[in-house]
């Protein structure tokens, strides 16, 4: 593509970690206190919104006699024993390395709050150490969630970047449509249930953090991708 890329930004949830198994288990164990069932129609609005957000689509979709902040705590106390199993989902850890050695800096733009970020990342430490920083959703500097661009505008001045040099990676429609209202390059990389035709902004669709084509990006190619 030819781009000029210096720095580059990546979501946490679903995109790095494998947590979206997490989430979803605790949307359906709230749900089911209801007598409703949490499915695929609900949780493809919800990926990659603020937790505010998210817990505004699941209250609505599934007239759940709750407010967001009685949500937000009943599904609290699941995902925080769950978060420290979290995994780098496929290639994350090859990718985000190679970058670190080529000189390539690094942030994590996450909706997630610092709480969660630190369970998250638990046993992660030593590979999350390879990034510049990483900005949270409950940061006072972000005003406005994804699909807003506040994060992503906030982690390139951190990065001191400009963001027409900046490759955001993304599972979320929402974090696409964040990352491109930045100014920035956007690779996809979807749910496996997720079509396509979600992220018609993206400039790259993926379905594999290993399928980065690192020579389609001008960056020098990485060795061979992880099993």
């Amino acid at each position: 593509m030819n781009h000029l890329i210096t720095h580059a930004i990546f979501d946490l949830d679903g995109l790095l970690l494998d947590t979206e198994p997490f989430y979803t288990k605790a949307h359906q164990v709230v749900a089911a206190r209801y007598g409703k069932i949490f499915d695929w129609t609900v949780k493809s609005k919800m990926i990659g919104l603020p937790a505010q957000s998210s817990a505004k689509v699941m209250i609505n979709a599934l007239q759940l006699p709750m407010s967001v902040a009685e949500y937000l705590d009943a599904r609290r106390h699941l995902l925080e024993e769950l978060f420290p199993q979290a995994e780098p989902l496929p290639g994350a850890v090859r990718l985000t390395q190679h970058l670190h050695r080529i000189g390539i800096p690094q942030a994590i733009a996450t909706s997630s709050d610092r709480r969660n970020f630190e369970l998250k990342i638990s046993r992660h430490k030593e590979w999350f150490s390879i990034f510049e920083f990483a900005i949270m959703g409950d940061d006072p500097q972000i005003k406005n969630g994804k699909p807003a661009p506040d994060i992503f505008l906030a982690a390139a001045e951190r990065l001191k970047a400009p963001s027409s040099q900046c490759l955001v990676f993304e599972d979320s429609p929402a974090g696409v449509e964040a990352a491109r209202a930045a100014g920035m390059f956007v690779v996809a990389v979807p749910d496996p249930h997720m079509d396509d035709g979600a992220y018609p902004n993206a400039n790259q669709i993926i379905r594999n953090l290993n399928d980065f084509d690192f020579a389609s990006w001008s960056l020098p190619p990485c060795p061979q991708a992880e099993q």
